[in-house]
Parts: C-alpha cells; sequence; structure tokens
C-alpha cells in the first residue's frame, strides 16, 4: 500500500506552519510566567521522567483538551500563555503543534529534539 500523505509529509507541512525552539531556548524561559509547558506524550512515557509542572495532554487527546466546547477540556489551554510543546523527540509535538495552529491558538511552539534533547541539555526532569 501506498500512502498519498505519509508521515514524512506530515511532518515536513508542521515544520513549515509551525514554530521550533531549540532546547537551551526552552530551558532559558522554564520557570518563567507566561510559558506552559505541555507534555504531549503518552501517560507510559511520562512515568520516565519528564519537564517539572509540565500540562500532561496525550496527544490523542489534545483536541478534546484544547476546545474549551469539549466536555473534557483542559483550563490550561485557556490560560493565555505561550505553549511549549514537547514530545519523546519533537515529531508529535511538531504534529501537536500543527493542530493547534490549526485550531486558532497563535502562541504555540515545540521544542526540537523533545525529552531527548532536554535531558541531553541538561534540563530538570521530575
Amino acid at each position: 500500500m501506498i500512502l498519498k500523505h505519509g508521515f514524512k509529509q506530515m511532518l515536513a507541512e508542521a515544520n513549515a506552519a509551525i514554530e521550533t525552539v531549540a532546547v537551551k531556548d526552552a530551558i532559558a524561559v522554564f520557570g518563567e510566567t507566561g510559558y506552559t509547558f505541555i507534555d504531549i506524550r503518552e501517560g507510559v512515557e511520562r512515568d520516565q521522567g519528564t519537564i517539572p509542572g509540565s500540562a500532561h495532554v496525550p496527544r490523542g487527546f489534545l483536541e478534546f483538551h484544547a476546545d474549551p466546547e469539549s466536555p473534557a477540556h483542559n483550563p490550561v489551554f485557556s490560560n493565555g500563555d505561550r505553549f511549549i510543546l514537547f514530545c519523546a523527540s519533537g515529531g508529535r509535538s511538531a504534529l501537536a503543534a500543527k493542530t493547534l495552529v490549526d485550531m486558532g491558538f497563535e502562541d504555540v511552539c515545540h521544542v526540537a529534539g523533545g525529552m531527548a534533547a532536554w535531558r541531553e541539555a541538561d534540563g530538570p526532569i521530575d
């Protein structure tokens, strides 16, 4: 089977439409007001360590948590902060950031290299 729209194309489109921040820049704003880190990994991955204070919004529930009209709405999406998304290595967070941009969120970015880059840069981990 040949897909008409595979993951490589989807990632390229997402990366063209969103902002990607270097891990050093994400670490630099860690703990400052006005920024919310959002871990879009699955719970089992988060159990292996996460960015302290990050919100947990698994990618599979992102649209439901982000939409204020959804019964599953997560108030973190109404706080007015800049959202910094991360996953394990940067692929899922790029797609998730694109989804939020498509939904109308404007101040969204994702961390290049995800949690792996965060660990390598000695960012704080819970």
